[in-house]
């Protein structure tokens, strides 16, 4: 068995638990996954910078699917993109399928990316960027200690979700329209279940 407390969370993990738990356990800890169009429009997008390597614009370099990590939150993963400055200050960014639109648990993702790039270059990360491929347009994300203190919350909720091994109940709300997992999970119908032994619970009570 896994131990947790021990081993590494991948970033993107925080994401998905961000979302919404239950995702985040199932593909995490249950290995469930499945596509839908979101999740094959990111792939496509996501094909464009996964190839490892290195560029260079004026005095900009530009690092490709970048590994990261963060020995004091525990956390590893991958940026799409890195650009580093003449000084070497870094500035991650990461990109998404959708348009132009505020994502807390992207910029959570985004966050624990800049804190890793500050672990590992000693360099202070103060901004970074969604490239949003349907506008082919860039949302800046400023790194503040309110998005700071959500990476170090979330990476102790998440470590705590995957050494407990329980599988949140589904949500059943507005976000599982989006999700790629609904079939398999099943929220509606657990939902309901769930709802049915409460009601037949209260039934029996004198």
């Amino acid at each position: 068995m896994v131990d947790f407390s021990e081993s590494p969370i991948v970033i993107s993990a925080l994401q998905h638990w961000s979302y919404c738990p239950r995702q985040c356990a199932l593909i995490h800890t249950e290995q469930v996954f499945a596509d839908n169009v979101h999740t094959a429009r990111g792939h496509a997008v996501h094909a464009l910078v996964d190839e490892p390597g290195a560029e260079r614009t004026g005095t900009v370099r530009i690092e490709r699917a970048m590994p990261l990590w963060s020995d004091r939150l525990g956390l590893t993963g991958k940026a799409d993109l890195v650009e580093f400055a003449a000084d070497g200050t870094p500035y991650p960014v990461e990109y998404k399928h959708g348009p132009r639109r505020q994502r807390a648990h992207d910029d959570l993702q985004l966050a624990a990316q800049a804190l890793c790039l500050e672990e590992m270059t000693g360099r202070p990360v103060v901004a970074g960027a969604i490239y949003h491929f349907s506008s082919r347009r860039r949302r800046e994300v400023i790194i503040s200690a309110h998005l700071r203190r959500a990476v170090e919350e979330a990476a102790a909720a998440v470590r705590k979700l995957f050494a407990s091994g329980v599988v949140p109940a589904p949500v059943n709300d507005a976000r599982c329209r989006q999700c790629s997992l609904a079939e398999l999970c099943q929220p509606k119908a657990l939902a309901e279940s769930a709802r049915y032994r409460t009601l037949l619970a209260e039934l029996e009570t004198p």
